[in-house]
């Protein structure tokens, strides 16, 4: 196919149905279009049925070639105008018609194991219209309903996928998923919720670009979704618009990029804006965190070197490279306390910075890639060119060996809420574009259809969290994080239907034969999970029964999300009103540090308020003062009037109410009048106390 600007020829796009033409190519940009890139007669690269080295995952690499997918489409004609048209969610109109003349309205879900992020109940949840009516025993249901036995199974809400990249336009090519295929293989992975990405050109409104992306969706989503919108330049137009999609178009979200320097990266100054108005919108700032200038460099370094391969890639980006990017990102966002969500996490060194900042206060949201809950990247540095590049993405899977494990045990713990895909997947002619250079190989991996089985059997099987843990980090976080909660997350009276009945004793080995993504290789090939979806329920219509899929394009429905979540924005504004800075009154009347430092520093101020360091003196009663030494006072006396005696170095107090002489008091004293002890007997006070009967009783030994 030409790359020709004016070739007017009209595609079929996959399952945009056959008089869908397909949108003129933009030309050969980062976004533009590779002739031959959906090929596997493309450029010169080893046979598709090379054999896979038996350190790679990967097996069965050959496939049928796939179809052309846009790549990006002109810009709206000029009497067209974005801003006038108000998206909210689209109903699920004449193909739900079409859909319910096989589907029933009324559905009940029987004897299953109930599973939300706080609780497991043996109850019962009735379904109609599309809603969970119903939740409890002994419910009283309406006849004509079908009925799910859920006996040993757990029924959870759908999973969110919060990161995926359907159609994207990307490095050269477009990922091989469109909306379709890669919603219905979400559905069959148990994910009923897909958060996409509307990611512009630099210098493209980021209005058109919705609408471009809406378009896409919108007649091909199998499964509901929502975007967010990446800010990949900035400028007055640029923040009209995002208040304009946070007003109009049910957009709470926006990413920056701390990479692909030249193509998407912001700098310091302009990340920090963009968090700043993201506050005030009350919106959720996304980030891709990862040092593209240091990324650029050591590219050119290892390129020079002689490196070209897929390990380049993984070189180009070590740990610390995300892990400075993380608390770079951290400390520009708690500046302006704006909450962030900083996206798959492959590293330990950043792991550990975002839940030390969490412990702190910042307002951080987090998780792994559910790629690295499975595997690491040891494999890009397999002999077999494919089997390297497949596992090529941004941020690089780490060949720590105990990386899995360490997110799985984060993930229990909070440090870490969610788990997303990065979904972005590519077939082996289109990772062949960086044969020779491995910055040119397309990033990107699948998971939107294993995710759920993997984080199942790495930690629920494993009984490293429970199952509602697993619910709280698969959908519940997530839908709480970007304002879907309840409507998604929960399975409650009111939610969205969107249900998932799992069979926790089924086993199924992953392999790109069975998935349903279009890719022809699966980075996960071979692996076997404990634990996958019998049912999933959408909107209330059973769209995997029994594992048959029944799914039907363009049935998902766009999904809005308000901003100000209550979830993030109720903390945001404690801390805001926490961290109110205040001026400290000099007028004279008062000294010391006063009472205005901001809670961060409160902790390290010594108790006396940072005055000088002076012994407290507690002033002594008021006391009669005699030349020689008192008696003991009576019994019967007064002893309102505290006393003290003195007598040279000798001090006796009087005795306490009781009668009890203060024991602290001493006889000894180097002074000549020290009292005699004649003096003492006739005080009433003796040398010494000879004890009869000695605690424990007399000693009869020798010493």
């Amino acid at each position: 196919m030409s790359s020709d600007n004016n070739n007017d020829s009209q595609m079929c796009i996959p399952g945009m149905g056959e008089n869908k033409p397909r949108p003129r190519v933009l030309g050969t940009s980062f976004f533009g279009y590779v002739p031959d890139a959906f090929s596997n007669d493309g450029p010169d690269f080893p046979s598709a049925k090379a054999t896979v080295s038996s350190a790679s995952p990967l097996v069965n690499l050959s496939g049928p070639s796939p179809l052309p997918v846009p790549i990006a489409t002109e810009t709206l004609p000029d009497d067209i105008n974005p801003d006038s048209t108000k998206f909210e969610a689209n109903s699920r109109g004449t193909t739900e018609e079409a859909f319910n003349e096989s589907a029933q309205n009324r559905l009940i879900i029987k004897n299953g194991k109930v599973v939300n992020s706080d609780s497991v109940e043996d109850v019962d949840i009735y379904v109609e219209d599309g809603i969970i009516r119903q939740v409890g025993n002994n419910l009283i249901i309406p006849g004509g309903a079908r009925v799910i036995d859920a006996r040993g199974r757990y029924v959870f809400p759908g999973g969110v996928d919060t990161h995926t990249h359907f159609q994207l336009p990307f490095m050269g090519t477009c990922s091989i998923d469109d909306f379709y295929s890669g919603t219905k293989a979400a559905i069959a992975g148990g994910t009923t919720t897909i958060m996409d990405f509307v990611i512009p050109q630099k210098g493209q409104s980021l209005i058109e670009a919705y609408n471009e992306w809406r378009n896409w969706a919108d007649e091909n989503a199998c499964c509901d979704y929502n975007f967010h919108v990446a800010v990949t330049w900035w400028s007055e137009q640029v923040k009209e618009e995002m208040a304009e999609l946070v007003r109009n178009h049910g957009v709470n979200s926006f990413k920056i990029f701390m990479a692909y320097k030249d193509v998407f990266q912001l700098n310091d100054k302009e990340i920090y804006e963009v968090f700043e108005w993201c506050k005030e919108l009350g919106a959720i700032a996304q980030v891709h965190a990862e040092n593209g200038d240091i990324i650029k460099e050591n590219c050119q370094k290892l390129l020079a070197a002689g490196i070209t391969g897929p390990e380049g890639h993984a070189l180009s980006r070590p740990e610390d490279v995300e892990a400075e990017a993380v608390n770079r990102a951290c400390v520009l966002a708690n500046q302006v306390n704006c909450p962030i969500f900083i996206d798959n996490l492959t590293s330990k060194a950043a792991t550990d910075i975002v839940a030390t900042l969490r412990k702190q206060g910042h307002q951080i949201f987090s998780g792994p890639l559910s790629a690295a809950l499975g595997i690491t990247g040891l494999s890009q540095w397999d002999r077999d060119w494919k089997a390297a590049a497949a596992l090529v993405c941004s941020p690089p899977l780490r060949v720590d060996p105990d990386t899995p494990d360490f997110f799985i045990e984060r993930l229990a713990v909070n440090d870490l809420q969610t788990t997303g895909t990065d979904h972005c997947t590519f077939s082996s002619a289109q990772k062949a574009l960086g044969k020779d250079d491995f910055t040119k190989i397309p990033n990107g991996v699948n998971g939107v259809e294993e995710r759920l089985m993997l984080l199942w059997d790495r930690g629920v099987v494993t009984e490293k969290l429970t199952p509602s843990r697993f619910v709280a980090v698969t959908s519940t976080n997530a839908a709480k994080i970007f304002n879907l909660y309840p409507k998604k997350g929960v399975i409650s009276v009111g939610s969205d239907a969107d249900i998932v009945i799992w069979n926790p004793n089924k086993s199924k080995v992953i392999s790109a034969q069975t998935h349903h993504s279009k890719c022809d290789f699966n980075i996960f090939e071979g692996m076997e999970c404990h634990g996958a979806p019998e049912y999933v329920i959408l909107g209330g219509r059973v769209v995997v029964d029994e594992e048959e899929m029944k799914v039907v394009q363009g049935y998902g429905q766009f999904v809005p999300t308000d901003p100000f979540p209550a979830y993030v924005y109720d903390t945001i504004k404690v801390r805001e009103e926490d961290r109110k800075p205040k001026g400290v009154n000099r007028d004279g009347t008062s000294s010391g540090l006063g009472d205005v430092l901001p809670p961060q520093l409160k902790a390290t101020v010594p108790a006396n308020n940072g005055e000088a360091s002076v012994p407290a003196i507690t002033p002594e009663p008021k006391e009669q003062v005699s030349p020689t030494p008192q008696s003991p006072v009576p019994n019967g006396a007064d002893y309102s009037t505290p006393t003290r005696s003195y007598h040279a170095s000798h001090f006796t107090r009087a005795p306490t109410v009781s009668g009890g002489r203060n024991m602290q008091d001493t006889t000894f004293s180097l002074s000549s009048d020290y009292p005699s002890p004649a003096d003492l007997e006739a005080s009433g006070r003796r040398t010494a106390i000879k004890v009869r009967g000695p605690p424990g009783g007399q000693s009869t030994g020798l010493w």
